[in-house]
């Protein structure tokens, strides 16, 4: 089993999940994290406090497109690659430079770091925005992809650098697609967070578009799993599905969230977003054959949990 790892974007949302998964199964991790202002800073480091209060976790502090790579990776097992610009929305027009710099340029030099590890593994974090708007359900890995956002894009493109070492220098690649993840530390500018938020404060909720609209939801736990099984993945499937096995309409979803609360809902129909598309659902089987994954967590227990550490989140940082 792998001694060392390295997890960049270690701050983030699924991040800093896997970091603790690492630590907690007596792995030494090396977390980066650069610390974006793409949402508050403050949530980021909160998310690592515990981790940094131990001695199995080290912090650098700074971007992947200047720091020394084969320094700073040197003798890692495993590089888990979940750093990277986020949002659909906010990809487009003249905010789309950070998404060049953070998703592209970022994941090319550190696969070209990952040349010089002997063998190390990358597992990349890619994501179900790779499909695009697609009549063909559930979405296999063998589906064409086009994405119907520069965010989409750009993720992709990630892809398509990590296979493009594998088979040119041999680096050994897993990537996973994942599909709507949910869960304690989930960034505030996602549906359920912005969602119970709301219903907490009893604030009115904008929805983009009818509701009608179906995702497979997956719970960061899942996630944390089927990033657990890569790591020690000893076959030759390079680009694997990640869905939770919750796909449903948003407005089912906010049934089930004012059921968490216990309290009605206000909510409010809006146009639908550019780059929003209409439905998701993740054909897990390939994943589950090579990696024996198998999502765990129900919706409505997924919602909660999510909703008990926004209450915390709020205590803690002085808004509750």
């Amino acid at each position: 089993m792998a001694k060392r790892v390295v997890v960049t974007g270690a701050a983030g949302f699924i991040g800093s999940h896997l970091c603790e998964a690492m630590v907690a199964r007596g792995l030494d991790v090396l977390g980066i994290d650069c610390f974006t202002d793409y949402y508050d800073p403050r949530i980021k480091r909160d998310n690592l406090a515990a981790l940094l209060a131990g001695p199995r976790f080290q912090l650098i502090e700074g971007s992947l497109s200047a720091l020394d790579l084969e320094r700073v990776l040197a003798g890692a097992s495993t590089v888990f690659h979940h750093a990277a610009q986020p949002g659909v929305r906010a990809s487009w027009g003249k905010t789309f430079e950070p998404y060049i710099e953070n998703n592209i340029r970022a994941t090319q030099r550190l696969c070209e770091a990952m040349r010089a590890l002997d063998g190390a593994r990358l597992v990349y974090a890619s994501s179900s925005s790779v499909y695009g708007n697609t009549a063909e359900l559930p979405m296999r890995e063998d589906h064409r992809t086009r994405p119907l956002s520069p965010y989409g894009v750009t993720k992709l493109a990630g892809e398509a650098l990590c296979l493009l070492y594998a088979d040119n220098f041999g680096v050994p690649v897993v990537c996973l697609r994942y599909f709507t993840v949910y869960g304690p530390r989930q960034r505030p500018d996602m549906a359920f967070h912005r969602f119970i938020k709301a219903g907490l404060e009893g604030a009115h909720i904008d929805v983009y578009g009818s509701g009608t609209q179906t995702r497979d939801f997956t719970f960061v736990d899942d996630v944390v799993a089927a990033n657990l099984a890569a790591m020690e993945y000893a076959g030759e499937v390079p680009v694997f599905n990640i869905g939770g096995g919750s796909r449903v309409t948003l407005n089912h979803v906010l049934d089930v969230i004012g059921r968490v609360l216990n309290r009605k809902l206000d909510v409010r129909y809006t146009e639908t977003q550019k780059g929003d598309v209409m439905h998701t659902f993740a054909d897990v089987s390939l994943a589950a054959r090579e990696l024996g994954y198998a999502p765990k967590t129900t919706l409505e227990a997924g919602l909660l949990h999510e909703a008990e550490w926004l209450e915390s989140l709020g205590r803690r940082l002085g808004k509750g």
